[in-house]
């Protein structure tokens, strides 16, 4: 594929500041682009390989910088406009070589399935289920009892949706995903042994949510764990029972949300992000990397474990960077007042006299 820059800005909707007929036959970072290729500048920390970078265009935003000698396309949102060029120039990613209902699949005769629904080798559907129309079930993935799954879904291998949770529409689930597994739920008795308490409650996952590749979703009790509409789950993660993840939050890998959390909207949970259980976190709070979360924040950025303020947590860090210096400017001190001290006292030893007797 080939494309004149007049023809990409049209495409895309940017606004292109440079030679119209120059064409684009690929896409690459900055660093490593070609007259041929378009790349973009998506964080300041770049502008350096931008000034040198070889790339036919550079996708921008309209406060960025334009070196001269260079083709540009600037958006407000030049990420997505690289992506459309990618999508564009690279060959479309087929779904599988599968199609339709493969045979060695097991599918219970009372399944509902809709139109144009692809179902890939040795999955496994037990009773009950309804699968709408456009979803593509890739191979080995196990789906229990009465579980629904809406349209235009994508399941790749090795997933496992248990029994009766609920799929939305537009719903991608990376490979080895769970779906319903058990809640970590025990009572002990008084001999000391763990009774498990059964989880009888469900796991929905609303519209256009994708979770992320070995990520397990816990059934509840007996409610419901939820996650709202356009929220992505990146890999690794563990989301306990009963909890209720808000609309269009983005939870990074490796985070563990406890059991009857849950979040408002527009929240970030950065990498190893720790959330006690029966806590609440308000829209558009951001939890950076490691954080641990203790208590419910209301709004605001917040770092570090417990979980700060990031202001907070940024002027504690400058202190704990001065540690050195404060160790040695105490230990100066207790030398120097030692000094005071020992002459002070034989100062006071010496100009001191016997009382008179009278």
């Amino acid at each position: 594929m080939r494309y004149t820059l007049a023809e990409l800005s049209a495409l895309t909707g940017a606004e292109l500041v440079g030679d119209v007929g120059h064409v684009i036959t690929g896409v690459d970072t900055l660093d490593e682009a070609t007259s041929e290729d378009a790349s973009f500048l998506a964080n300041p920390r770049y502008l350096d390989a931008m000034k040198k970078s070889e790339a036919g265009v550079i996708c921008i935003g309209p406060s960025d910088p334009r070196p001269e000698g260079k083709n540009f396309l600037i958006s407000e949102h030049p990420t997505l406009t690289f992506q459309a060029i990618v999508e564009s120039l690279l060959p479309t990613r087929s779904r599988s070589g599968f199609h339709g209902i493969h045979p060695s699949a097991v599918i219970h005769e009372d399944t509902i399935l809709g139109e144009l629904v692809t179902i890939g080798p040795n999955v496994v559907i037990d009773r009950g289920v309804k699968i709408g129309s456009g979803t593509y079930i890739a191979p080995n993935v196990s789906i229990g009892f009465d579980v629904t799954i809406g349209s235009n879904c994508t399941i790749y291998p090795n997933c496992t949706i248990r029994e009766r949770c609920i799929l939305g529409h537009r719903v991608i689930l990376q490979p080895g995903a769970v779906v319903g597994s058990c809640g970590f739920g025990y009572a002990q008795n008084s001999q000391g042994k763990h009774i498990k308490l059964e989880q009888l409650g469900v796991v929905i996952l609303e519209d256009d949510v994708e979770i992320g590749a070995n990520t397990t979703i816990d059934r509840s009790r007996f409610k419901t764990t939820i996650v709202r509409n356009g929220t992505k789950i990146d890999n690794l993660v563990q989301i306990a029972h009963n909890v209720e993840i808000g609309e269009h939050n983005v939870i990074a890998a490796q985070t563990g949300i406890a059991g009857s959390s849950k979040t408002g909207s527009n929240v970030m949970l950065g990498g190893q992000v720790g959330v006690v259980g029966h806590v609440t976190i308000g829209s558009k709070v951001l939890v950076a990397t490691r954080g641990g979360v203790s208590k419910s924040l209301k709004s605001g950025k917040y770092r570090g474990s417990p979980a700060m303020p990031i202001y907070e947590y940024h002027r504690q860090e400058v202190h704990v960077r001065k540690l050195e210096e404060y160790v040695q400017r105490i230990k100066d001190l207790e030398e120097a007042l030692s000094v005071q001290f020992s002459s002070a006292s034989k100062k006071c030893k010496h100009g001191s006299k016997e009382p008179q007797n009278r």
